[in-house]
C-alpha cells in the first residue's frame, strides 16, 4: 500500500475511534453491534472529497440535490432504536450518500432502500457496490408511498421529517415491528418510534427532538416548500 494511503487510512481509523468514543459512547449509545459498526463502514466516501476532513464532525454535511448526511450520533442513535439482531428485512426511505444504509446493511438480513432524487440514488447504488455491500435492493421513487411491490418490513427507517407517519408506510410494517419516523414540523421534528400490534393498532414513543430535510411526496410535503 502507498505510503499516502497508508496514512490517510491511519487517520481515518483515528478519527472514527474518536467520533465513536466522544460523539456515540459519551452521549448514550451502548449497543457493541451498533458501535462496532459504525467504527467499521468510512464515512468520508460518503461525502464529496472537498468535505472529507470534516466527515468525522458532529454535524449534517451536504450531499446535493438539497440534502444532507446525518450527523453520527443521530444515525447511531436511529439505528440503535430500531433493535436489530440482523434476521431482519428493512425498508430504508431515503436513501441520500448511502451512509446509513451501509449501517443498516451491516446489521440486518436485507434492506430495501428508496430515493426520489436519481442522482443520488445512482451514486449511492455505485458506492455501496464498489465498498462490496450487496444486501441492498434499491428502487428510485417516492418513498412516501412505500415499497412499490406489496410486502410487509420488519423495520422501516425514514430519514427525513414527514408532516404525518404515511398510512402506506404503516401498512407495510409487519406486525411487532418499527418504524422510526420524523414527525412535526419543516424545520424540527419528534423523532417518533411506532410498534405495530397483533390487533393492527400501533404503540407511539416519542425518542427525542430532532431536524431533518423534509420528506417530499405525497404523502409527504408538497416538492413546492
Amino acid at each position: 500500500m502507498p505510503m499516502k494511503n497508508l496514512e490517510h487510512g491511519l487517520v481515518s481509523s483515528r478519527a472514527r475511534e474518536r467520533m465513536v468514543h466522544e460523539q456515540l459512547v459519551k452521549r448514550g449509545i451502548s449497543d457493541p453491534r451498533v458501535l462496532t459498526v459504525m467504527r467499521s463502514v468510512l464515512r468520508h466516501l460518503f461525502v464529496d472529497e472537498a468535505l472529507a476532513g470534516r466527515s468525522y464532525s458532529d454535524a449534517t454535511l451536504p450531499i446535493g440535490e438539497g440534502q444532507t448526511i446525518s450527523q453520527p450520533f443521530i444515525v447511531a442513535r436511529m439505528t440503535e432504536a430500531l433493535q436489530l439482531l440482523g434476521s431482519e428485512e428493512v425498508l430504508e426511505i431515503g436513501t441520500g450518500s448511502g451512509y446509513q444504509t451501509a449501517i443498516l446493511a451491516g446489521l440486518c438480513n436485507k434492506v430495501y432502500t428508496i430515493e426520489r432524487h436519481v442522482k443520488l440514488a445512482d451514486k449511492s447504488r455505485r458506492r455501496l457496490r464498489q465498498l462490496n455491500i450487496h444486501n441492498v435492493i434499491y428502487r428510485t421513487g417516492d418513498g412516501t408511498l412505500g415499497w412499490p411491490e406489496p410486502r410487509l418490513f420488519d423495520r422501516i427507517l425514514v430519514t427525513a421529517g414527514a408532516p404525518v407517519v404515511p398510512e402506506s408506510l404503516i401498512e407495510q410494517l409487519a406486525v411487532g415491528g418499527f418504524l422510526l419516523i420524523p414527525e412535526g414540523g419543516k424545520q424540527s421534528q419528534e423523532l417518533v418510534r411506532l410498534v405495530k400490534q397483533p390487533d393492527g393498532e400501533v404503540k407511539r414513543e416519542v425518542l427525542e427532538l430532532c431536524r431533518f430535510v423534509p420528506l417530499v411526496g405525497a404523502k409527504g410535503w408538497s416538492e413546492n416548500l
